[in-house]
């Protein structure tokens, strides 16, 4: 095991440890089933089977993340656990829809169906790339969950807003261990893993994308919750910059730097087509991803 691996896997028993000390919950025993409430609106109901539809793009998730990351102990492991919390997340939403009347057991067949029709692909391709695409994810999707946490406790759905609260705290959690494998790859190369950093923020989006039936028009509910660019730079990249020590000075003179290495990519590329000659190979220039 190298010295970058042993780092990483301490950096996940600590995780695993204080999951198993401090955060497990159980889906029978742990949520208020009877405090329900069936007259909650169709919002609250269309929310809640919003987030259920992403889950269910679990199978992809795991497929795909452990197997970029399986010859790395700590972090494989880590998408297993992650797996588990996961599906407990689905499978809790789709109790609450069908405890509370908002859906059926054929509506939520129909619906599953119709998500495992696509796929879910890798939006990055290095494990330090997608290491950071977690971290911004899981950060985001902490505050979504916050936001609406809110919102059905003002609907007086204690269940659901307890669903929301447990959810909220395994999400950070994950956050958090992504954060601390990239403050152990800023220890180990700095420029590199900052340009990764840039490279997957100039490029993020949320993996329901172009996926999830209706999703322009679900967003636009969720959006209703009070989440927007304002609530992203300022609850997500403000505090995710703060936590890894990275300045918000630093992560601008990356991100432009990684659009001038595209510019100039792009112009060779343009330069070789006009001259008929092949372009010479832009990857010695192109950060190099650590396999963590």
């Amino acid at each position: 095991m190298s010295r970058l691996e042993e780092k990483i896997f301490r950096e996940y028993m600590t995780f695993f440890e204080k999951a198993e000390r401090e955060r497990r919950w159980n889906v029978f025993q742990d949520i208020p089933w009877d405090r329900v409430n069936p007259g909650a609106s169709e919002e609250l109901a269309l929310c809640a089977e919003t987030f259920c539809s992403v889950e269910m793009y679990l199978p992809d998730y795991v497929a795909n993340g452990i197997n970029l990351v399986r010859s790395y102990f700590g972090q494989a492991w880590f998408q297993a656990n992650w797996a588990y919390e996961e599906s407990k997340h689905s499978l809790t939403l789709m109790q609450y829809l069908l405890r509370s009347g908002k859906r059926t057991e054929e509506q939520l067949s129909d619906l599953q169906h119709r998500i495992l029709g696509k796929q879910w692909n890798l939006p990055f391709h290095t494990p330090r790339q997608m290491t950071f695409y977690g971290c911004v994810q899981e950060m985001a999707t902490f505050v979504i969950y916050v936001k609406h946490r809110e919102r059905a406790g003002a609907e007086n759905d204690e269940c659901l807003r307890t669903i929301y609260d447990f959810i909220a705290r395994d999400e950070i959690a994950h956050c958090r261990f992504y954060q601390s494998v990239i403050k152990v790859l800023l220890e180990e190369d700095r420029a590199g893993t900052l340009a990764d950093m840039a490279h997957v923020f100039a490029n993020f989006e949320m993996p329901g994308v172009g996926l999830v039936p209706d999703y322009d028009a679900r967003i636009l509910k969720m959006r209703e919750a009070g989440i927007d660019r304002g609530v992203f730079i300022q609850k997500v990249y403000m505090p995710i910059l703060k936590y890894l020590g990275v300045s918000r000075h630093e992560m601008l003179t990356a991100q432009r730097a990684a659009l001038d290495l595209r510019r100039e990519g792009e112009r060779r590329r343009d330069t070789s087509i006009e001259g008929l000659a092949p372009a010479s190979n832009l990857g010695d220039a192109a950060p190099h991803a650590l396999s963590a």
